[in-house]
């Protein structure tokens, strides 16, 4: 996302704190949320009336915190300022999508990134290339088009793709790997590796199944 695509977003006037600033912003965020969400919704029911079937299994949606903004923001070296944040941090807003077998993962995405008033910036498949601990997903970056009451802004909105298995695997690792108080070995990863290759058999045979059964098309 450059700097063009960023200067989208709306410019802050003065505010009294950097808490009014950061409740000011997220309005922006959220609605940007709001919007692909209620995106999604529409196309798991129009898909659930043409094919008997949701190929959405559930969407769950977040803004970060203030808190994690400004630590990863620390951690990062970006100056501690909104335009530094809207330029450097782009997964402020967040969806995640889950859904049954893969293939729905890829026709979901593409249905949505398809829409006019919805911009593909990035994309990063960790399912057909899994990171080395395992982790699998599609991510994208999108600006989504939002009409005010007198403008229109483009939000941009991280979204996360994955199958039930998938989410599974990053939900249940991510609570034993983030704790700071406890000990993560490697003994541990290897065998959370292991789990995650189970995990992606087993979204292989369901995909294998739904393709036999018909009931999805096969993945490109």
């Amino acid at each position: 996302m450059d700097d063009t695509q960023i200067e989208m977003l709306p410019m802050l006037g003065e505010f009294s704190s950097i808490a009014s600033q950061y409740e000011h912003i997220m309005f922006y965020y959220e609605s940007g949320i709001q919007q692909i969400v209620a995106k999604l919704q529409i196309l798991n029911n129009e898909f659930k009336n043409n094919h008997e079937r949701n190929p959405i299994e559930n969407i769950k949606s977040r803004v970060k915190s203030l808190d994690s903004i400004i630590d990863k923001m620390k951690r990062k070296g970006i100056p501690l300022t909104i335009n530094a944040m809207k330029r450097e941090i782009k997964d402020i807003a967040g969806v995640r999508v889950v859904c049954p077998f893969i293939s729905d993962v890829y026709q979901v995405a593409n249905m949505l990134v398809n829409q006019a008033d919805v911009e593909l910036v990035t994309i990063k498949d960790y399912i057909k290339k899994p990171k080395e601990n395992g982790y699998r997903s599609l991510h994208m970056i999108v600006l989504v088009d939002v009409y005010f009451s007198d403008h229109k802004d483009k939000v941009p909105i991280e979204i996360q793709f994955r199958t039930i298995a998938m989410n599974f695997w990053a939900s249940t690792e991510h609570q034993l790997r983030y704790k700071k108080s406890r000990v993560f070995t490697e003994e541990m990863q290897r065998e959370l590796k292991k789990c995650a290759d189970i995990m992606a058999d087993a979204d292989d045979k369901m995909q294998n199944l739904a393709n036999v059964s018909g009931i999805v098309q096969p993945i490109e």
